[in-house]
């Protein structure tokens, strides 16, 4: 079984590309990050005829998750319970879904913005809520992962120059120990291989030259409970979907499962 995360940076500006991968990577269950579209836009029907169900929470603008399928989805859940919540609102940033075997979580965390400013508050409650929420599919005997856009870099050598973040968001001690906590909840990294380079970056901003100059970091992750990583036969970074024309500035993360 394959299942994959990936922040398609809007699903309208990247369906071409998107609906190609599907056809091409024999992708079973998809995580997305960043739809940018309301949930009446989505392209369910383009999606439905290469034989995936969607399960969607989006409202439009900036955000927006979804599970993809052709293996069956069932109990759907929208939301984060315990969200926090940003200046008044709750953003469409997590959905659950169970998909044959497996249950998973597309997650899409906060950006935090700089470390002064509200966001950054916003996006360590945000994981603690998330821990709460997932705790119990963490410590199930069931296939379990929290996949999607962490907007967090694991350690020092998920970027590519330690220096260059000095200050920044993605990389402070907090941020880090919210990852840390989660994983405390019962859950491991599923770090993939690279297919290119030593390290296995998911991101590279648009500017600078950050992809050739392979300038990037590790910020999509799968996060899974012992019965799913123990059914791990590969994980990789697929770095050739970053690149092109009308690429988003994050690759898919594949794993492989014998389930």
């Amino acid at each position: 079984m394959r299942i994959a995360t990936w922040n398609v940076n809007s699903i309208t500006a990247r369906l071409p590309r998107l609906l190609a991968w599907l056809e091409s990577s024999g992708t079973d269950v998809l995580c997305l990050q960043e739809a940018k579209v309301a949930e009446e836009q989505f392209p369910a029907e383009q999606l439905r005829e290469l034989g995936y169900e969607s399960a969607v929470h989006a409202t439009g603008r900036w955000n927006g998750v979804a599970v993809l399928s052709r293996v069956g989805i069932e109990d759907v859940v929208k939301g984060l319970p315990g969200d926090p919540g940003f200046d008044g609102s709750v953003e469409p940033r997590a959905i659950s879904a169970t998909c044959g075997p497996l249950r998973v979580w597309s997650v899409y965390v906060p950006n935090g913005r700089e470390v002064d400013h509200p966001h950054y508050a916003y996006k360590l409650q945000w994981f603690e809520a998330l821990k709460a929420a997932v705790a119990g599919d963490a410590a199930g005997s069931r296939p379990f992962a929290v996949m999607g856009d962490y907007n967090v870099a694991p350690t020092d050598d998920d970027v590519f120059d330690p220096a260059a973040y000095v200050g920044s968001t993605h990389v402070t001690p907090a941020e880090r120990a919210a990852l840390a906590s989660l994983r405390e909840a019962g859950l491991s990294d599923v770090v993939p291989r690279p297919l290119k380079y030593d390290h296995p970056f998911t991101y590279w901003d648009y500017r600078q030259l950050c992809f050739p100059k392979n300038r990037g970091m590790r910020i999509d992750l799968v996060y899974a409970n012992a019965p799913f990583t123990k059914a791990v036969s590969d994980a990789y970074v697929d770095r050739e979907e970053r690149k092109g024309k009308g690429a988003s500035d994050h690759a898919p993360v594949v794993v492989d499962l014998d389930v």
